[in-house]
């Protein structure tokens, strides 16, 4: 490996969304993260600014909902933490199952990719 190939190297997008993947913690899920399961949409860095225009560090946190969304194809039930943009972005596209395939593996979190492999497999059989 060339010396300067490790400098350069960032772990994938996915893994700096969902830093728990492949690691031993992954067994107990980690439900106080602040990150949509099906955009990837987290937490914004801003400010708070006053009259006097003094600027303080704040964080933006999505608006995150305990939703079960049905799966057409697969009859079941799934249960996510999604943000509600995320949510109407989901019944835009016609209901979990066309989310889920349009979407890339990047934004979704490993709960939701375990589900498109699931359809993915469905439609095969299909």
């Amino acid at each position: 490996m060339a010396p300067g190939l490790l400098d350069e190297w960032r772990p994938p997008r996915y893994a700096r969304r969902f830093p728990n993947i492949g690691t031993i913690s992954t067994i107990r899920e980690n439900t106080m993260s602040r990150i949509c399961e099906l955009t990837g949409k987290g937490r914004q860095i801003g400010h708070n600014v006053s009259h006097a225009n003094n600027k303080t560090k704040r964080v933006f946190l999505p608006n995150l909902q305990n939703v079960t969304l049905l799966s057409e194809k697969l009859d079941r039930s799934f249960k996510f933490r999604v943000s509600t943009q995320g949510l109407r972005s989901v019944e835009h596209n016609g209901g979990l199952d066309n989310w889920l395939l349009k979407t890339s593996d990047t934004k979704l979190s490993p709960r939701a990719l375990k589900v498109k492999r699931e359809l993915k497999k469905a439609q095969v059989a299909a």
